[in-house]
């Protein structure tokens, strides 16, 4: 709790002595604040030209350890609407909402869904010493011990968008929002929405179809897997060295050992990591078994290029989708 500190100092001093915000100028347009790329890009593709819309973790962070600093709290503060995830990896939100006294209104994106848990499957284990202790969305805390077995719930799965079906409806539900807030351009917001979520669609429908067509569903990530909604949605069977929001960077010899046996045992010829990762995990297990590597992007975040470039949602899913036809089989 000492790092909350000198932020909660700060956002008294935001809203003390009864001082109000100036108005920004910005020519009449909504003022949206996303903590993570998924938000932000669902938030610009309904607001359009209607909405200037504010990416708050920077471009290559890790969001399990961002900390916002008193500026981002001013906005925050000062927008009309705050799109945040209410995982673990923004536990920092409700300090923050609770603290200030916020211009506009927000929204959890994992209020959008049905929640999944989050799971050990076999071949996770845990190193001897590693705390993953943690607060989950019902306010408690889920302590993780060291003797998960398969199966094992270790707190909701805050991944909601990686499944492309829930990134349509929250598209579509931060259209309505965006509506409620602006009813003279209800109509516009709404259209944006689906016609975004109506592709996102199209591409859950590829998605479909491209598994439809495997003779296995099983995939090997030697990382950390924040895809669980992915791999319910389309049936697979998934190993990984990490949970998704684990915190370890090595896992056990066990769990390199297991994950080895496994590709090698049923041909799989792909082991995965994810966007950032060093993937030195997916490397050790892809030599000793004999298969290759490759990047699946869960689009958590992105890098600086990626968001200069104009990457979205789907254009980084399309990637993916891409890169299961080219890599997944044989």
């Amino acid at each position: 709790m000492k790092r909350w500190i000198p932020l909660l100092l700060c956002a008294l001093l935001l809203t003390g002595c009864g001082q109000s915000l100036p108005e920004p100028e910005n020519g009449g347009r909504l003022q949206i604040v996303a903590t993570v790329f998924p938000a932000y890009d669902f938030a610009r593709a309904a607001g359009g030209e209607l909405a200037d819309v504010t990416l708050l973790l920077p471009p290559g962070a890790e969001s399990h350890s961002y900390e916002p600093t008193p500026a981002d709290i001013l906005t925050v503060q000062n927008c009309d609407l705050f799109l945040y995830l209410g995982g673990e990896s923004d536990a920092w939100v409700d300090t923050i909402l609770s603290t200030v006294e916020m211009r506009g209104t927000s929204m959890r994106m994992v209020d959008q869904v049905d929640l999944l848990e989050e799971e050990t499957v076999e071949g996770m284990q845990v190193q001897p010493g590693h705390d993953h202790g943690h607060e989950s969305h019902d306010g408690h805390d889920h302590e993780d011990h060291d003797d998960h077995g398969p199966g094992a719930v270790t707190g909701m799965d805050e991944h909601v968008w990686t499944a492309p079906r829930n990134a349509a409806a929250i598209t579509r539900a931060v259209g309505e929002q965006l509506a409620a807030l602006d009813g003279a351009n209800a109509g516009i917001y709404r259209a944006n929405a689906e016609r975004y979520a109506a592709e996102i669609d199209g591409l859950d429908s590829r998605f479909a179809e491209f598994f439809d067509s495997q003779p296995s569903r099983t995939i090997v990530f030697g990382d950390r897997f924040p895809l669980r909604y992915f791999a319910e949605e389309y049936g697979l069977d998934y190993y990984a060295a990490f949970p998704g929001c684990g915190a370890q960077t090595e896992p056990s010899a066990a769990t390199i050992a297991f994950l080895t046996d496994k590709v090698r045992a049923e041909h799989i010829p792909t082991v995965w990591y994810i966007e950032f990762s060093n993937h030195l995990v997916a490397d050790s297990i892809a030599e000793a078994a004999g298969a290759r590597t490759a990047m699946f992007h869960t689009c958590h975040n992105v890098s600086r290029q990626e968001l200069e470039s104009g990457a979205t949602y789907l254009s980084l899913m399309e990637g993916n989708l891409e890169t299961l036809r080219q890599y997944f089989s044989g």
